[in-house]
């Protein structure tokens, strides 16, 4: 059994929870699992994919630029652009 496997994906940190869809990834990979654990796995690993990207998007979403009014203090906040 894989590190992390155990543990709800609710209660891991990003960093955690990346770690454990690595692993998954890694024990699939190498095709030394038995086919049942392999399903089990991957049902595993979609769900810790799943937790990883909504906390992503949730992190991209909370990144704001501050726009500077004509004062040069801050006006408000625009959206982050990873573009610009």
């Amino acid at each position: 059994m894989t590190e992390g496997q155990d543990k709800p994906i609710t209660d891991m940190s990003f960093e955690e929870a990346l770690r454990a869809l690595e692993n998954v990834v890694r024990s699939l990979e190498s095709g030394d699992v038995p086919l049942d654990e392999s399903i089990a796995l991957y049902e595993r690993g979609e769900e810790l994919r799943k937790a990883c990207q909504a906390r992503l998007d949730a992190a991209q979403a909370k990144i704001e630029k501050i726009v500077a009014g004509a004062d040069g203090a801050p006006a408000g906040t625009a959206p982050f652009d990873a573009d610009s």
